[in-house]
């Protein structure tokens, strides 16, 4: 439920005045706390661990005139028990601005969104650019993004200031420009042509283009293929790395179930050390999504030592009543490029989660992931043995 009030008419009548202009405002939030159980809770010579994180928004929504409006949005992210004293200790240190823009829509250029200021931005199926959702602070940018339409066709136009040394506190400038566009009514799908560019300084010679192509369709049969490119420098080196995914899907049960099979090859190093970089680096793309709910390849390439990825994946979601839903999903994670690993394989995951929903407003979810390592986890830094990791989630959103 979201609480509406006509603002300026509250406040000019409260003056006693007739109200000569009003504005929309819209109040709505969210809490969620997750509790969860890891075994190993560290990737190497870790124990074990169960904790609870809680995030906490406030937004507010203003539409000043029919054809701009204001999104504020407040974000406390804590773990329950991480203030020293419950009663003397109030410096709330995770207390920020999550999204903080502005957006103007008309005039002679209707076609065209303006978006400025800190916002999420997903592109795609996010698999380079995702606002993170699942992870307790998710991720937002800072910078300005242009929404353009035209019939059947669209465009993202992105200029992010992802870290700026005016800052004390930050030690380079790093920037993040973009173009997304989309053609719908492509065969039975849509198709994505997209370009980033991510730069940094400070030293460290990094400017990097990344060219890429997704077509996706719905339907009885759906799928999802994509192709990308990265050239140009990272870390002052020159980049030559690839990325290829595809996964096929088909509905059952008068579509109470789906089952689907994905394959994720992410280009790697065989000589890390030879003067180029031939590992695909995953950006800011929301990794919870592709490659396992124990979030053990979030960060590609530095959660593989630069060796790539390789995940077989076989997803199966299960609707057995309007308010349940089941997903099963089974991994099997591999480097691209062996190079100096003693085996090839990383590990093999099942995930299994459960999701009620008991409203518009309330659902939950509880979870188990289950990875089986081999010695290749062990030698890129992530797993030195088996991982156990389990979770129960509310979601209230109003």
């Amino acid at each position: 439920m979201r609480a509406r009030t006509s603002l300026g008419a509250a406040v000019l009548l409260a003056l006693g005045a007739a109200p000569a202009w009003s504005q929309s405002v819209t109040v709505h939030g969210q809490v969620r706390p997750r509790f969860e159980y890891r075994d190993p809770v560290a990737s190497v010579g870790g124990g074990k661990d169960d904790f609870t994180i809680m995030r906490v928004r406030a937004t507010l929504e203003a539409q000043p005139d029919p054809s701009l409006s204001v999104f504020i949005q407040i974000q406390d992210v804590r773990y329950w028990g991480e203030e020293t004293n419950p009663a003397s200790d109030y410096t709330a240190d995770h207390l920020d601005l999550h999204q903080g823009y502005m957006r103007y829509t008309g005039g002679r250029l209707a076609w065209l969104t303006a978006t400025v200021g800190r916002q999420e931005t997903g592109l795609g199926g996010e698999r380079l650019v995702g606002r993170s959702d699942w992870s307790a602070q998710g991720r937002a940018f800072d910078g300005v993004r242009l929404d353009a339409t035209h019939g059947g066709a669209s465009a993202t136009f992105l200029g992010y200031k992802i870290a700026d040394a005016t800052s004390q506190t930050v030690p380079a400038d790093v920037d993040l420009f973009g173009v997304y566009a989309t053609a719908k009514g492509v065969g039975p799908g849509a198709l994505d042509v997209y370009w980033l560019y991510n730069r940094g300084g400070g030293g460290v010679d990094t400017r990097q283009h990344t060219l890429g192509l997704r077509y996706a369709f719905d339907g009885a049969v759906d799928g999802r293929f994509e192709g990308t490119i990265q050239r140009g420098r990272r870390t002052g080196e020159p980049v030559s790395a690839y990325l290829l995914a595809v996964w096929v899907g088909r509905s059952f049960a008068g579509d109470r179930g789906h089952v689907a099979l994905w394959y994720d090859y992410l280009s790697g190093d065989d000589t890390p050390d030879d003067g180029r970089v031939e590992v695909f680096s995953t950006l800011y793309g929301t990794g919870h999504k592709f490659y396992g709910f124990a979030d053990q390849f979030t960060n590609v390439p530095a959660n593989t030592a630069g060796h790539g990825l390789q995940d077989r994946a076989v997803k199966l979601a299960l609707r057995p009543a309007s308010d349940v839903s089941v997903e099963a999903d089974l991994h099997s994670f591999a480097a691209a490029r062996r190079g100096t690993l003693s085996t090839s394989h990383y590990a093999d995951e099942v995930d299994l989660t459960v999701t009620q929903r008991y409203s518009s407003s309330l659902s939950a979810m509880a979870g188990l992931a289950r990875v089986l390592q081999d010695r290749g986890m062990a030698e890129v830094g992530r797993l030195d043995r088996n991982m156990t990791w389990a979770f129960i989630m509310v979601d209230v959103v109003f």
